[in-house]
């Protein structure tokens, strides 16, 4: 494998992740600001360094590549990638525009590579536990059918104590030029990419979930206030109401959850703080389909895991096996699209 970017994602998880998988073998970093590049390069004993992605694309020994980068330039530099024959896998967003996001998959396809997105979630061991059962109960209709859904999200202290080691210079962090949508004024562009930035993660979850496909999610109503960012969202998913509530509070741990109602009872998975190690979301099951009512909570299997890396891991085994992504590109296009349409919806209500 190779790796695009030395910034704080690389350094902090995925790099140390990738290093530390029996599936992968690092070869070789880019990294445009040199002293950086060569910093973290000689911190992990990586064989070679390049100054840019073509450049270590050429490399024919590197069959995949894992890419983190500006909000709308590592995009266009899955692009580049899957163009010169390489599986990539890629942090969140995918895409700041629908526009862009079809390109992208259209990449992919032409390319005969395949793009998965690093929705870190999908491979939480909780979360994964929550999924399980709740397909369990639809399938069975021991618990009636899903009436609501209920995701919040206000954030906290998301380092959650990670250590990893961090290098730092003074070279300029990279320009990139944005591809935002052609109708989105200047002004909404820091609350667009503040609420795309944290809550595509939500959006792709709960569609995860629900077993949402595509054209599956119709906005139906947006309410932030003025910083673009906190307030409600309310969808259709798979034809169930949702709803998102979004914010920001100073606290000590992190604040999310989701909570799929159901006829006869509900279930919650409480998520974790994000960079925690070895934590995974905590899963309740609450049943009212008896004479004895009952809350229960449950743990998985791997309940030592990290999301992060069983996520690395998963991108690696499916370079191997040729199995399906869990988060593939052309999933996370329908992500795009919901979450331009609710800043469509929501800048058309503020003017």
């Amino acid at each position: 494998m190779g790796y695009v970017g030395c910034g704080f994602m690389a350094q902090k998880v995925h790099i140390p992740n990738m290093v530390a998988l029996d599936e992968c073998e690092l070869l070789a970093l880019a990294e445009v600001r040199p002293v950086l590049g060569e910093r973290v390069r000689a911190r992990y004993g990586v064989p070679k360094l390049y100054s840019d992605h073509r450049a270590l694309a050429e490399n024919e020994d590197i069959r995949a590549v894992a890419v983190s980068g500006h909000f709308s330039g590592q995009g266009e530099i899955a692009i580049d990638l899957l163009e010169a024959g390489k599986d990539v896998l890629m942090e969140k967003p995918m895409a700041v525009s629908v526009e862009q996001a079809e390109r992208i998959v259209a990449a992919e396809q032409g390319s005969g590579r395949r793009l998965m997105v690093a929705y870190m979630k999908r491979y939480d061991a909780g979360n994964e536990m929550f999924k399980r059962l709740l397909d369990g109960f639809r399938e069975s209709g021991e618990l009636g059918s899903i009436t609501f859904v209920r995701n919040h999200g206000f954030g906290g202290d998301w380092l959650g104590g990670l250590d990893t080691p961090f290098e730092k210079t003074d070279e300029a962090y990279p320009e990139c030029e944005t591809a935002w949508p052609s109708w989105l004024l200047e002004g909404h562009r820091k609350g667009y990419i503040g609420y795309l930035q944290q809550y595509t993660h939500n959006v792709n979850l709960i569609r995860w979930f629900l077993g949402a496909g595509e054209g599956d999610v119709t906005v139906k109503s947006v309410d932030f206030g003025e910083d673009g960012v906190s307030g409600v969202v309310v969808l259709d998913v798979a034809g169930v109401r949702t709803t998102i509530e979004s914010g920001c509070v100073p606290y000590h741990g992190w604040d999310e959850h989701t909570q799929v109602y159901l006829e006869k009872g509900w279930m919650k998975t409480c998520a974790p703080p994000l960079l925690l190690r070895n934590t995974p979301a905590t899963v309740e099951v609450y049943r009212g389909d008896g004479d004895d009512k009952s809350l229960a909570e449950s743990f998985p299997a791997a309940r030592t895991t990290w999301s992060y890396k069983e996520e690395m891991r998963h991108f690696a085994r499916c370079v191997l096996s040729g199995e399906e992504f869990r988060s593939p590109a052309a999933d996370t296009l329908e992500d795009v699209k919901a979450l331009e349409e609710i800043y469509r919806l929501f800048t058309r209500a503020a003017s």
